[in-house]
């Protein structure tokens, strides 16, 4: 049998991909434990420089596997169980969600705990939870709300019914949108041009960004400032001010 989450690499970049495609790439139990797995081999390996997240078939991911949640014993074994969105936004590598298909739920939290999206013109996006009776718990109003604004987050989560990749993208919620058979061609670009980039500072970028959403501006500010003076100490940024001197493409080594 195939196994339901795959990891590949070629050269700087790491594939994470969904593969249940008879379940829409529903996530069960054994998928979180290797998404935690793949997580944690791209954190620690340094010639990863970009993640792309993906699924095979006609979804991203639909979200937790409904038939396995009267699984738990209680609500609270439910509540401590390993959180495949938890473990995205532990990537201290650049993502990038390649949203292949339907991305409801659980998936959708997913896509919006990469760094970047790009969608599939066929993808449909959802927050689908309250049509089951609960919310999101993956960070989805946080993500949403952050993402779309406050009065179209309340339209998907409220209504519980999917917007198209086109609506997405003029809400923000994604970056691009291309055609199904492009997706990853497009998406491996920026992964590549990415990790063409000094790894430390793109992983610094990373970091800044998220403490951006936490911090007042000018603590922000300062923040900022203070992990630019962190990349000018390194060798990389001596590499690039050298390669621009001399005219020619920098060669990073995450030094």
């Amino acid at each position: 049998m195939n196994p339901p989450l795959t990891l590949e690499t070629n050269g700087h970049v790491a594939t994470i991909t969904y593969n249940r495609p008879e379940k829409l790439n529903a996530m069960t139990p054994e998928m979180a434990s290797l998404l935690k797995d793949a997580v944690d081999y791209c954190n620690a390996e340094d010639n990863i420089r970009t993640v792309i997240v993906t699924g095979t078939g006609k979804a991203f991911c639909a979200g937790s596997d409904i038939a396995l949640l009267d699984t738990y014993s209680t609500p609270w074994a439910f509540r401590n169980r390993t959180e495949y969105c938890d473990l995205l936004r532990a990537l201290k590598k650049p993502s990038i969600a390649a949203i292949n298909g339907y991305a409801f739920g659980g998936g959708l939290e997913m896509a919006m705990s990469c760094d970047i999206r790009l969608a599939a013109d066929s993808a449909r996006l959802g927050a689908p939870e309250i049509k089951l009776g609960w919310i999101g718990g993956g960070g989805m109003t946080a993500h949403l709300a952050r993402s779309i604004g406050p009065s179209n987050a309340a339209l998907m989560v409220m209504t519980g019914e999917p917007v198209t990749a086109q609506q997405a993208l003029t809400w923000g919620l994604v970056s691009e949108v291309t055609a199904p058979e492009t997706l990853l061609l497009r998406t491996g670009e920026i992964a590549e041009q990415i990790a063409a980039r000094a790894p430390i500072a793109a992983e610094t970028a990373k970091a800044n960004l998220h403490a951006a959403f936490n911090m007042p501006l000018e603590q922000a500010v300062a923040y900022e400032r203070d992990l630019q003076t962190i990349c000018f100490a390194t060798a990389d940024a001596d590499e690039g001010r050298a390669a621009f001197a001399e005219k020619r493409n920098a060669t990073f080594l995450k030094r």
